[in-house]
């Protein structure tokens, strides 16, 4: 039953990244341009770093998807050969069925075997005690452990957990005995500056705001229901640019983990925007699954991992461009960009009380 969801997720995911392009709420994020700003191309560093001593060469990383079944596994290999090739971070999709039939660890394992050097991300439900923790850790070699929280996902599945009231014992749990780095992620509905001020409590270093505007996974559990019964909440949560935006609001002294960024990126000024807003990294899911599986959502073999690579080559070279038109020599320079905030994402900011006009004019004062 479990391989049947996993499928599942797979094909209705796919299937919104096959619909018509839509306005995200990246749209409401742009970048001011000064015309004499910019500096050479060459003198640019795109990598960027996480707490613990991690760097990564590019700032932006595949995303948990999938894995579990013979056709996710397939998608799976195709995605971390790619990484193998590129030096991209890679995530699983959640391992917990590996945790109830070891025969399936293959689908996700191929994630290192295909990658034997790269940093590979494991996944797992905030249900997971601290020992399923490090046999996936151990299982995969991974270099870090994503934990995702999906409350809402959950409610919507059919066959879903209604019990969340013990998730941030174990994260604190989780973070305490596991050897490698813990990332706390959202699955699609955004963070608030509570939940990131609570999750650096708990000992969490880092954590991905996640946000909607990508594969929305109330809709794709919905899509899963005979009834259909649970539509209205297609649009629930807040954006990954939100999540960012309201991180901003948080008191200077108040500990905060690292910030990562994804939900609807479709493109490398999503990237840049991300970045802007403060997020160290930003994740790519649908739109790396789409490139994969082909516009007849069927090819993920070598012609998948072709497409990916070129696309996340792309990616570096104009992200390299970017950064030098803006005048960041650096990924950390990005966060002196002026940025403007617009529409339903400024109205949504202002209210939590995001300083907006100094977002801005930051360039000026930073000098």
């Amino acid at each position: 039953m479990t391989g049947n969801r996993k499928d599942d997720h797979l094909n209705f995911a796919a299937a919104q990244q096959r619909e018509e392009p839509h306005r995200t709420p990246w749209d409401d994020v742009r970048l001011v341009h000064h015309a004499l700003a910019g500096i050479d191309a060459v003198d640019v560093d795109i990598s960027t770093s996480l707490p613990g001593g991690v760097r990564w060469p590019l700032p932006f990383y595949i995303n948990g998807m999938t894995g579990g079944t013979e056709t996710t596994g397939r998608v799976n290999a195709a995605l971390a050969e790619a990484a193998a090739e590129t030096g991209i971070a890679i995530a699983t999709g959640s391992m917990s069925i590996y945790l109830r039939d070891e025969t399936v660890l293959p689908t996700f394992r191929v994630l290192r075997d295909k990658n034997p050097r790269g940093f590979v991300m494991g996944n797992l439900s905030a249900d997971a005690t601290p020992d399923q923790a490090r046999r996936v850790v151990d299982a995969l070699e991974a270099n870090a452990l994503q934990i995702h929280v999906n409350s809402v996902q959950e409610t919507v599945m059919p066959e879903g957990s209604r019990g969340f009231g013990a998730w941030s014992e174990n994260i604190a749990a989780v973070v305490e005995a596991t050897p490698v780095p813990v990332i706390v992620k959202e699955v699609g509905f955004g963070m608030t500056r509570e939940t990131i001020a609570r999750l650096a409590s708990l000992g969490v270093t880092v954590a991905d705001t996640a946000g909607n505007g990508g594969t929305n996974f109330a809709r794709v559990e919905n899509d899963r229901r005979a009834g259909r019964d649970y539509s209205f909440l297609a649009d629930f949560g807040q954006s990954a640019p939100f999540s960012l935006l309201d991180a901003t609001t948080l008191p200077e002294a108040t500990q905060r983990p690292a910030l990562l960024a994804s939900g609807g990126v479709r493109n490398p000024y999503d990237v840049v925007r991300g970045l802007a807003l403060g997020a160290r990294a930003v994740g790519v899911a649908g739109t790396f699954l789409h490139t994969v599986l082909g516009e007849t959502g069927l090819d993920a073999g070598a012609d998948g991992t072709e497409r990916l690579v070129q696309q996340i080559t792309d990616w570096r070279d104009r992200l390299t461009e970017m950064y030098a038109m803006l005048g960041a020599a650096t990924t950390q320079d990005l966060s002196t960009t002026d940025v403007l905030i617009s529409g339903e994402l400024a109205e949504s900011a202002r209210l939590r009380g995001a300083d907006l006009e100094s977002l801005a004019s930051r360039r000026g004062t930073s000098k």
